[in-house]
């Protein structure tokens, strides 16, 4: 029996294995249900066993991780995954249960199904059929799923600085990967940096009637006059020296983003948009995506904002802001370029607040473990994978790539590009469910000698 009947002769019990760890509401940014997540974590782990491995519960400061390991040789694999999800908020726009999961249309609907149950579930079943055809792991795997990837994972730093023998591998497969708007598998050598903050500006101890408004100092127009500074009319980031720090791209990088077959339409259809920024298409689009910074405002809040009218002067206003950074870029000195380049145009008054950082992680384009996973995308009968240097967003994978240096790619595409990840209605179709599984089988049997081609046949 080859790969795919394997799998097709087993989708009934895969797809309810997996229906199960959906129905577990992990979600992280809640307090207060400690009980729910210790549970969740005790069923990965028993998956984890169920499938050969020894497996155990690390404690962190907030939620556990759960690492196992199983097989033995020369090469070491880290395989990285969650097991939280985002809030399902607002619950009005899910046309089932967020925790219930259900099929419509070729599609199985619920959180976390996308990013990131799916993938830690694909993983572990790919590892049961490995061993049902080829016995023995040739090659230790190692096992990392943590519990507060959604809430910026605020305890892994520490963790993996304080278990970074126990971590070592050979090369990691880091979550998140997607099949873009044409349907081409992506594989994500790297991860942009991110500084979150939020500006904050005061004025009166309290909201004023608006027959001060201009008399009063207003701290809705104070912020906006200080974001003016921050990005032009023209999109541009205008922070002072933030330019300076970008590391330029590599050639090789430069090479493989002229190879992506980047559908800026499909992108803009799929958005619900007319255009894109600036007017932005093609490869200068792409190239933006990929290889430029940006001043992201996340939210805005000040004043009044409920139905009908109310005249104030807001006694104060808050916004969030990302930015997303290239090699070269750190967040810890972006943070301070904020603060000087507000101090430097008058704004010393506006608190810039550091809420969140990671550094940008980079593994190149032509390194072994990124040649294994195109070619496990060939075996599966997929000569149409995409490489991409990196990704838009951002997350710890700097803690493993850049501080372990343990090359890291995000390959296996459980999700696409519609399967609409944080937001109401996510979603994975069933058809790259299984195809996942049968690739990161297939990666298994590739791994041990780098790219000699597995057996079992497709």
């Amino acid at each position: 029996m080859d790969l795919r009947e394997r799998v097709d002769s087993s989708k009934e019990n895969l797809l309810e294995e997996l229906k199960e760890f959906l129905r577990m509401p992990s979600i992280s940014a809640r307090a207060g249900d400690e009980g729910g997540f210790r549970e969740c974590a005790e069923w990965v782990r028993s998956k984890l066993e169920e499938a050969g491995a020894e497996a155990r519960i690390l404690e962190t400061d907030g939620h556990p991780v759960v690492y196992a390991e199983i097989g033995s040789g020369e090469k070491t694999l880290l395989s990285y995954g969650h097991y939280d999800v985002q809030p399902p908020e607002p619950l009005e726009l899910w046309e089932s249960d967020p925790f219930e999961p259900t099929i419509r249309d070729g599609a199985l609907y619920a959180r976390g199904v996308a990013d990131d149950k799916g993938d830690v579930m694909a993983r572990i079943q790919a590892l049961r059929l490995y061993q049902e055809e080829h016995g023995t792991l040739p090659f230790r795997l190692k096992f990392f799923i943590e519990g507060e990837e959604e809430i910026g994972s605020p305890n892994l730093a520490p963790f993996v600085r304080s278990n970074s023998k126990l971590l070592q591998a050979d090369a990691c497969l880091w979550e998140g990967s997607m099949k873009d708007e044409a349907g081409h598998p992506v594989i994500f050598c790297g991860t942009k940096g991110l500084a979150y903050v939020e500006l904050r500006a005061h004025g009166a101890s309290h909201d004023l009637h608006s027959m001060y408004g201009g008399i009063a100092p207003s701290p809705a127009w104070r912020l906006v006059q200080a974001l003016r500074t921050i990005k032009d009319e023209h999109g541009e980031i205008t922070l002072d020296g933030f330019e300076e720090l970008i590391e330029p791209p590599s050639e090789k990088d430069l090479e493989a983003i002229s190879r992506i077959p980047f559908d800026d339409a499909a992108l803009r259809k799929s958005w619900g948009v007319e255009a894109l920024d600036r007017y932005l298409t093609g490869e200068d689009a792409l190239r933006e995506m990929l290889l430029r910074p940006t001043a992201n405002i996340a939210g805005i809040m000040s004043g009044y904002t409920g139905p009908g009218s109310k005249t104030i002067v807001p006694s104060e206003a808050f916004v969030k802001m990302d930015f997303r950074l290239v090699p070269g870029q750190s967040p810890g000195p972006v943070v301070e370029l904020i603060r000087a380049h507000l101090k430097s145009r008058g704004f010393d008054d506006v608190e810039v607040v550091d809420l969140h950082g990671v550094e940008a992680a980079k593994t190149p384009v032509d390194s072994p473990v990124v040649r294994t996973s195109v070619e496990t995308w060939r075996d599966l009968g997929r000569e149409d994978a995409v490489v991409y240097p990196t990704i838009g967003g951002s997350g710890p994978t700097s803690l493993i790539a850049t501080e372990l240096g343990i090359p890291t790619v995000m390959t296996g595409n459980v999700a696409h590009a519609g399967s609409r990840i944080h937001s109401p209605n996510e979603s994975a179709r069933l058809e790259d469910y299984f195809e996942a599984i049968r690739y990161f089988t297939r990666f298994f049997e590739r791994f041990q000698s780098g790219s000699a081609r597995g057996g079992g046949g497709e």
